[in-house]
């Protein structure tokens, strides 16, 4: 690939670009211009990404491109702009919200969206100033990339630039600029904003797109009575219990999952107060934000249904059918314990299909309940079960139990189910099922804290062992111990 730049002073990556969305016209967005940050500087790189886009690795080193991506240089080919959307936010209705922050150059070649998060104000920022902060963009980064490891469906990082430019929060911070990509970055909250103003045909014409775009098989047959638009609901709420079940299993927290941070592909977006769970506790709240607790780790599936409900009743108008609208929610349903539970066996190595057996679920629980009461280490556990049935020697597993007798009967009613299907537990299915390394608070909070200095080995390290989380990379065995007890006093809101 060749980058040059035109008599303009534009970039030209050597990509072909198209921007589909705002093909939709302007009702749906305004276009704008990303503000420049001064003298940027590299934070962190996706090189695995750039080469799944086809790129040449000199791309991420060029002062050129670090330009661009900071907003300083706009890239031949690209239509920025800022889209509108509406959404409740923590169960209340919001009204107009919009890409406060979020700039949209348009779309590669290879079908993704590329997006600048902390490019400057749009007309959707209301109070704000349109920037990101360092903390929160590096934590996106590697969430972003640390998701896609771990086989969740994610939005996805390029990049991070940073700049000393003041950003002012509850504290003075230093901005910085996130590339982020997607297949598309369209939320339940962009069919809440057409359908609470009464836009009837700028909903069908959205519904439409993400349809042609992303759910073709939507059209035609007799699903839902020939009903596009009830297929498409179930269609979302099939793709969002897939992710919900992924998110359940290996212990993620999302934090704010505000209808306008759902996106209608099923996809983790908008990365704020996220967490990992450290000890097992079911009603942990991650977001310092939350005081109603109302998107605790436990909750989170019954927040996605209420979410999808919300989208069911944006949708009416065009479904024009109550009782169709509340079948086509049917599919989330019944489709996440199914998901929640095969990912749940696999962990175990058990298998599913017409292998799995009724009281799987009871043993599931039973152990749950008992990583609850002893607050066990949610990562760490599965990891060292995993280990322990490829070795055959539950003592590690057990140690982690201040008193080992509830894990000891547990241990019994497990090895007995493995008897049943012949003692053959899938090691090696654990072991690509449950992660070594998982993007802990305290992991995030040093490689910022060392990123503040202008070094990013923190950074790059944490990058290593998050895109490939399942090996097992002896160099970094720190990043996979206990949490310090310093870790449990951060606390992470919806302030970025």
């Amino acid at each position: 690939m060749t980058m040059t730049t035109d008599h303009q002073g534009e970039l030209d990556l050597g990509l072909r670009w198209r921007n589909s969305f705002s093909q939709l016209g302007e009702d749906f967005y305004t276009r704008v211009t990303p503000r420049p940050l001064r003298a940027p500087y590299w934070v962190g790189r996706s090189r695995s990404l750039a080469r799944e886009l086809g790129l040449e690795p000199h791309w991420l080193a060029s002062q050129e491109l670090l330009e661009a991506l900071s907003g300083n240089r706009r890239i031949a080919g690209t239509e920025p702009l800022a889209s509108v959307y509406s959404g409740h936010q923590f169960g209340v209705w919001a009204g107009q919200l919009g890409d406060g922050r979020a700039i949209l150059l348009g779309e590669t070649g290879a079908g993704m969206e590329l997006q600048l998060k902390g490019a400057g104000l749009t007309p959707y920022s209301r109070m704000a100033d349109g920037r990101a902060v360092l903390r929160s963009s590096i934590r996106e980064f590697l969430c972003s990339e640390a998701m896609h490891g771990l086989g969740i469906a994610s939005t996805r990082a390029l990049c991070v630039t940073g700049s000393d430019d003041p950003v002012y929060r509850e504290t003075e911070e230093t901005a910085a600029v996130l590339t982020r990509l997607a297949p598309s970055f369209v939320r339940f909250g962009h069919f809440e904003h057409f359908s609470y103003a009464g836009q009837h045909q700028q909903l069908k014409t959205l519904a439409d797109y993400v349809i042609d775009r992303h759910y073709p098989d939507c059209r035609g047959g007799d699903h839902y009575a020939g009903n596009a638009y009830a297929a498409l609901l179930a269609a979302v709420g099939d793709r969002t219990a897939d992710m919900l079940a992924h998110w359940q299993a290996v212990g993620f927290c999302h934090g704010v999952m505000n209808t306008d941070n759902m996106s209608i592909l099923g996809l983790t977006i908008d990365y704020g107060p996220f967490q990992f769970l450290d000890a097992y506790q079911p009603g942990h709240v991650c977001n310092h934000s939350d005081n109603q607790g109302r998107y605790a780790f436990d909750r989170q599936p019954q927040v996605a249904l209420w979410n999808l409900f919300r989208l069911a009743q944006s949708l009416l108008p065009l479904i024009d059918d109550q009782e169709l609208a509340l079948k086509a929610l049917e599919p989330f349903k019944t489709a996440f314990p199914v998901k929640f539970d095969d990912r749940m066996r696999a962990k175990l190595g058990l298998p599913g299909g017409t292998a799995a057996q009724e009281d799987d679920r009871s043993l599931i629980d039973s152990l749950l309940h008992l990583l609850a009461q002893a607050r066990v280490d949610y990562t760490i556990f599965w990891r060292r079960l995993s280990h322990g049935v490829a070795d055959g020697n539950p003592e590690r597993v057990r140690e982690l139990f201040v008193d080992p007798a509830g894990f000891d009967a547990w241990w019994q009613r497990y090895t007995t189910r493995a008897c049943a299907m012949s003692g053959k537990l899938d090691a090696k299915l654990m072991l690509q099922t449950n992660p070594k390394f998982v993007l802990r608070n305290h992991l995030a909070e040093l490689a910022i804290r060392q990123a503040r200095t202008r070094d990013f080995a923190g950074v790059e390290n944490l990058l290593t062992v998050l895109e490939t989380p399942f090996d097992e990379h002896p160099e970094f065995e720190e990043f996979a111990a206990f949490p310090p007890d310093w870790a449990h006093s951060i606390e992470i809101s919806c302030s970025s």
